[in-house]
């Protein structure tokens, strides 16, 4: 299992366990769950969950579940299940044979709810959800008693039963737990328990009309399988003074809720309900697109697991709420890649380059480094010849200050071949627009090196025209605009900050040769231009490539600014 990169001070999480640890408070067990909802895919965030709950399992000996707390059968699917497990383990985390449902534990859960009818902590209500909602009052009001609180126990037992025969139509009736409507705590003003809801659940089919509510579900499940530690996001502060009441009432297992702030993402959502609509009004092509934040979107990007777990460790686990910016994500990718992806040309806007004085017909292999980085990647040969593509923008004809590439009667070298000097432009009839370069080469500067000593003011990567691959290469950016998507003017909406150029794509453009059946998945690094990553719409007929991030590092240069 992965473990943290670099040693740090501990997270109050892990002080905490420590200290339950060395006082035995769960006789030395440490055992934590990932609970999903499986009514979405997966995002950034959820990652941030996944890693701490299994690395603290795995750093403390322990164990953690995979647990779904699949308790609303309409907003529900397996097909989100499965794309949970799969994220997951691509992560690279296991829960062995700890996979768990919520829905397995519908027996012992409606047992539970006739055990706190029979203790007179619970009732069957009649109102309507309007009617409830308006009943339970505000935080400045105290809720009023529903009319039908103080029914026997007799007769919500029958009720209860009716409802769970199927007997009363859809949001007829609620299970109610009898607490106080007067609590500061609105989540304490008599919170239903369950409703009535005729829908097939995608595990337990229709066997059930009744489904628990997810805070009548959530604390019993951690009670069944035992946790240790419970760990939750924020927003499920308030809602700890329910969960311990549920489980001191029935007096079961109680385990320990811990809270921290969840992951906020600039120029990133990350509501599940936004989300969806993303994906439903076509603003992406769906979860996966690589514009989203989702582990499929990232992984279809380009991401590795090592990546976000590295992201995950160095922003922390902290007790208030903030926003990272996504310059840190950008450079964790970066910092991993650069490490593991291969180096090779590829060329996104050709421009045509003939070397007049080179022989034609003639093609040398020359030799080009895999990744500097790590030397046992070893080398390759790419093909040279007298026709080449060179990036569009590594040519002006009539240069500013301070661009030192490729310009008439200038010299440049080519990465691994030789240098060459621009001695004629040819440009299109009609447009007046550059479409072919003639330059000359140095035979004796093979390599890059030249043996009388001059020296060039840039190196510029190429393809050899003859051999290059034609390829499509989608390039992404932002999502949204703004850095806060939310931040719109009053009556709009966060879509108004929609970025209409977070995607171009560029379907002419040329790589070299040695891609030739690169799998999707693949990872590269195109030389001066970025990371890449060979998409699942590849074929071997035409590759297709998606640009994880570009080779500039903004959150390198913060945090040099920082120091």
């Amino acid at each position: 299992m992965p473990t943290n990169r670099t040693k740090r001070p501990l997270n109050f999480i892990e002080e905490i366990v420590e200290d339950d640890l060395r006082t035995n408070k769960w006789e030395g067990r440490v055992h934590t769950r990932f609970p999903p909802e499986p009514n979405g895919y997966l995002h950034i965030g959820h990652a941030k969950s996944i890693c701490l709950n299994f690395g603290l399992a795995t750093k403390y000996n322990g164990l953690c579940n995979l647990r779904f707390d699949d308790t609303n059968p309409i907003k529900e699917e397996a097909e989100y299940v499965e794309s949970i497990k799969e994220d997951v383990r691509w992560l690279g985390f296991d829960w062995g044979d700890r996979l768990c449902y919520a829905s397995d534990y519908f027996d012992q859960l409606y047992e539970w709810a006739v055990r706190l009818i029979k203790a007179g902590k619970a009732y069957v209500c009649d109102l309507t959800p309007e009617e409830t909602r308006e009943y339970r009052g505000t935080l400045t009001r105290p809720g009023r008693d529903s009319p039908y609180r103080n029914r026997s126990i007799e007769e919500n037992l029958d009720l209860f039963e009716g409802m769970w025969a199927g007997q009363f139509p859809d949001g007829s009736r609620t299970l109610r737990a009898k607490i106080d409507m007067a609590a500061s705590n609105m989540n304490m003003r008599d919170p239903v328990m369950y409703r009535i809801l005729q829908a097939t659940h995608h595990r337990t089919g229709d066997k059930w009309c009744i489904y628990p509510m997810y805070d009548f579900t959530h604390g019993q499940s951690d009670s069944i399988e035992r946790i240790t530690h419970s760990i939750c996001t924020l927003e499920f502060e308030d809602h700890r003074p329910l969960y311990d009441w549920f489980l001191d009432e029935l007096n079961v297992y109680h385990p320990q809720q811990i809270e921290f702030a969840r992951l906020e993402l600039t120029y990133t959502v990350m509501s599940k309900r936004k989300l969806l609509e993303l994906v439903e009004e076509g603003h992406v092509s769906g979860w996966d697109d690589p514009r989203m934040p989702t582990i499929c979107g990232l992984r279809r990007r380009g991401c590795t697991p090592e990546s976000i777990r590295n992201f995950c460790d160095r922003i922390g686990v902290a007790k208030f709420n903030s926003t990272v910016d996504i310059t840190l994500l950008e450079h964790c990718l970066r910092e991993d890649l650069n490490k593991r992806a291969p180096r090779v040309m590829g060329v996104l806007r050709p421009l045509r380059v003939v070397i007049d004085n080179y022989p034609e017909g003639q093609v040398e292999e020359l030799d080009a480094v895999n990744n500097p980085e790590d030397p046992g990647m070893g080398t390759r040969k790419v093909p040279f010849s007298r026709v080449l593509y060179i990036e569009r923008d590594d040519f002006r004809e009539d240069p500013p200050k301070k661009f030192f590439r490729l310009a008439p009667g200038r010299e440049v070298r080519l990465r691994y071949g030789y240098f060459i000097t621009c001695v004629d432009v040819v440009r299109d009839s009609q447009t007046g627009e550059v479409v072919e370069l003639h330059c000359t080469y140095d035979p004796a500067t093979r390599g890059g090196d030249s043996p009388d000593g001059r020296k060039v003011k840039a190196t510029l990567h190429w393809v050899s025209a003859a051999h290059a691959l034609e390829t499509e290469v989608r390039l992404y950016d932002h999502l949204f605009v703004k850095p806060d998507p939310d931040d719109v003017e009053e009556g709009r909406d966060y879509k108004a900050n929609l970025n209409p150029n977070s995607l171009e794509i560029l379907t002419s453009c040329r790589v070299e040769p040695s891609l030739a059946g690169a799998a999707p998945g693949s990872r590269y690094q195109f030389e001066r231009l970025g990371y890449f990553c060979v998409d699942p719409d590849s074929s071997t007929e035409r590759l297709v490539f998606n640009r994880t991030v570009p080779l500039r590092d903004t959150w390198a240069k913060i945090e040099k600014e920082q120091k």
